[in-house]
């Protein structure tokens, strides 16, 4: 629980399902918040992920979601593949300036799709993947399931910059305004 969701936004189902996808979004640029892009590019855990590769994976995870909102044609399972298997890899051109600007363009394209949905509801065909027997579902998992994924990856983010520079995921909320810091003086009384 890095940030608080406005509960003005969760109004409604579809309005708190993007509420919560972007508060994990804030979760994943954060991490990357006062670094260099050679910090970024770092793997300084015992993981072989780095704070720029989990970014663009998520950029690209959520790019990917945001074709087949589209009716785009996802291609098949192997293409699926390759593109994944690069997904923590990112080129020179990848900067963690570029990617952010992209996610923010994402981001925005998927509120957009998400609301113009008829109903979360609405379903499509998922490939068959190694990972998922594909089939038949809803947007509502859809969405779900994005920000099931950004969640996993906003923890391995956490503990990556905690290892770059000792910042936790407080320490940034506070330091980047996304929420003030508590009071922590009424716990004393």
């Amino acid at each position: 629980m890095p940030v608080i969701v406005n509960p003005e936004a969760c109004n409604d189902e579809r309005g708190a399902l993007l509420a919560y996808l972007d508060a994990q979004r804030g979760g994943i640029r954060r991490s990357v918040y006062g670094l260099t892009e050679e910090q970024a590019r770092s793997t300084p855990s015992a993981s072989a992920l780095s704070l720029a590769g989990v970014l663009k994976h998520v950029v690209t995870g959520e790019r990917g979601w945001l074709r087949i909102l589209q009716g785009k044609a996802p291609g098949n399972a192997k293409d699926q593949m390759a593109e994944w298997e690069h997904t923590f890899e990112p080129t020179e051109d990848e900067t963690v300036e570029a990617m952010l600007a992209l996610y923010d363009e994402v981001a925005r394209e998927t509120e957009e799709a998400v609301r113009a949905l008829p109903s979360l509801d609405t379903t499509f065909e998922a490939l068959r993947l190694p990972w998922d027997e594909g089939g038949t579902r809803t947007w509502r998992w859809a969405i779900l399931h994005l920000i099931e994924e950004l969640a996993r990856h906003a923890g391995h983010a956490d503990i990556i910059r905690e290892t770059i520079d000792g910042k936790g995921a407080f320490d940034l909320v506070f330091e980047t305004g996304a929420m003030p810091e508590p009071d922590w003086s009424i716990l004393e009384g």
